[in-house]
């Protein structure tokens, strides 16, 4: 009987300590539960204060420079510039046209003799001087002109030059064997290739 009594005593003992370390185990998880849930709320109200606290972001568009205006204005800018850099172009060569006009109108009204020699000579001088102008304008043209444009002028320039030679043609018959026969085919010439210096410039350039 003693000995049960002592069993017993010691059953009822450990059973007690198992149901304290227990209990103590289950406060400590509990309370490592909480301290993990306390950790985790901490860090997202830091998370929620930080996001309030930061500045707006920017919005990107705004500071994306609008260069539609500025490309405007460029294209308008250089379409002005060629239009002024082909109007004084044309004004230069209609003054030196005209220079040349005063020139050639000087030089037949004041031969270095009468001779149909000297004439022949003023004129072979001028046809160079108003061949080469017709052929610089034309080549200024060719930079200027659009492609439909150019071609079509070509074939005009083309027509002129038949019209020319045989406008010139025409009117020497008139000395049609006589001393005045070359001398009126390249006056005429000059004349007629002076005329068209004038027109190109004035309805092409």
């Amino acid at each position: 009987m003693k000995h049960s009594k002592v069993f017993l005593l010691s059953v009822s003992t450990s059973t007690l300590f198992f149901l304290s370390a227990c209990q103590q185990t289950d406060d400590t998880i509990d309370t490592n539960s909480q301290s993990a849930d306390s950790q985790q709320a901490k860090e997202e109200q830091e998370i929620v204060e930080r996001q309030t606290d930061a500045p707006e972001s920017e919005d990107v568009s705004s500071n994306i420079p609008d260069n539609t205006e500025s490309k405007s204005n460029s294209t308008s800018h250089d379409v002005a510039a060629d239009s002024n850099q082909t109007t004084r172009l044309k004004e230069e060569y209609m003054a030196k046209l005209e220079d040349e006009k005063e020139q050639t109108e000087e030089l037949r009204a004041n031969p270095s003799d009468s001779s149909t020699y000297a004439m022949k000579e003023i004129e072979g001088n001028l046809f160079d001087t108003w061949d080469r102008l017709l052929n610089e304008i034309y080549g200024v043209l060719e930079t200027q002109l659009s492609t439909e444009v150019m071609a079509s002028l070509r074939v005009e320039q083309r027509e002129w030059i038949k019209y020319r030679d045989n406008t010139a043609k025409k009117s020497s018959l008139k000395y049609e064997g006589g001393t005045q026969e070359q001398l009126e085919y390249v006056a005429v010439e000059n004349n007629l290739t002076m005329d068209r210096c004038f027109e190109l410039v004035k309805k092409y350039m």
